[in-house]
């Protein structure tokens, strides 16, 4: 897709959420809707990709590299992927509305990272 085919979204922090808003607008190279959910793509990473353009990718049945990821959709409520994708400078979206613990907190940041994200918490912007 060429670079001005994809469109830009705002994702808000759901209920009890933290973080955010983000802005995600994949571009050539960096065009992956990662979603690391555990059952294929997540509703939220869906939709996202349905409202950009993106490529959803189900990280758990392959990989990629962290600089062809536009946005990492998860579904943690612990403290492991939560800081991994802020830590590699890659935008998160948490579907658990969880907020910064663990060893990687430094990293999360309301720039970086999202959660409690619902499907109607992405919204297409100009």
């Amino acid at each position: 897709m060429a670079e001005g085919q994809y469109k830009k979204v705002r994702i808000k922090k759901g209920p009890r959420g933290w973080g955010g808003p983000l802005v995600v607008q994949p571009k050539a190279g960096k065009e992956l809707i990662y979603s690391v959910t555990g059952g294929g793509i997540h509703p939220v990473a869906q939709r996202i990709a349905d409202l950009t353009g993106g490529k959803p990718f189900d990280g758990f049945k392959s990989k990629a590299g962290f600089e062809e990821i536009a946005v990492a959709v998860i579904d943690c409520g612990g403290t492991a992927r939560v800081g991994v994708y802020p830590m590699k400078k890659v935008l998160t979206v948490d579907v658990h509305p969880t907020s910064p613990s663990g060893p990687l907190m430094r990293f999360i940041t309301e720039e970086l990272f999202v959660s409690g994200v619902r499907p109607e918490d992405v919204e297409v912007i100009e």
